[in-house]
């Protein structure tokens, strides 16, 4: 995931990002740990969520991990191209963030928790990057699909900022959008530290907690 080239640290606008395809690039059938089909739709009663916070290898792996978490798939969300390539994302002309989606089941664990995961496994201050990995695909982002989980993900980015100033820490630079479209990644980045366990991982955070969501 590390790259020696300089990359674009500001969004390409719609006019100049790559074109993109018509038709979906091929991706896993189903999930390497669970075997549940990846493309599964929201069973009733559970709920979607997408973060961006760095390389996806390691922040899909933190999230299969928590109790409640009932599906995860890495993708590209947040730009213009249709149906991006890993390759096209990381020109940075696609303007997609690496992202987690993830199906959960709110009995079990709330979006509250969910937050507060994504607030202390990333440093959210540093704009387009994530430690060694630079670029726009590597920004902080919450994307949200209901008017109750931006609610929630605005307070929350409030409640860390406080927490990160008396860190001296700066700026949270995290995007809080409506779910944008998201695009399956290719097969080999699904669940890719399950594959491959010694793998590249460049998630951390700030070692600041967060007060929301405790109760997981």
């Amino acid at each position: 995931m590390f790259s020696l080239t300089r990359k674009p640290l500001d969004l390409v606008p719609p006019d100049q990002a790559l074109p993109g395809r018509a038709t979906p690039i091929p991706t896993a059938e189903r999930h390497f740990l669970s075997d549940l089909p990846l493309k599964s739709p929201v069973p009733e009663g559970m709920e979607q969520a997408m973060f961006g916070m760095g390389c996806f290898w390691g922040v899909e792996r933190i999230f299969w991990q928590l109790p409640g978490v009932w599906l995860t798939m890495a993708g590209y969300a947040g730009g213009h191209t249709p149906n991006p390539t890993y390759q096209e994302v990381c020109t940075g002309r696609t303007a997609h963030n690496e992202v987690v989606r993830l199906i959960f089941d709110p009995a079990k664990i709330g979006y509250e928790s969910l937050l507060r995961v994504f607030w202390e496994n990333h440093d959210p201050t540093q704009g387009m990057r994530q430690g060694n990995d630079v670029g726009t695909q590597y920004r902080s982002g919450i994307y949200t699909y209901t008017e109750t989980q931006q609610k929630q993900a605005e307070a929350s980015r409030a409640v860390y900022q406080h927490r990160l100033m008396r860190a001296r820490h700066g700026a949270i630079t995290t995007e809080i959008l409506p779910a944008p479209a998201f695009w399956f990644a290719e097969d080999y980045h699904q669940q890719y530290l399950a594959k491959n366990p010694g793998g590249y991982c460049g998630v951390g955070g700030t070692g600041v907690s967060c007060p929301i969501g405790l109760a997981v």
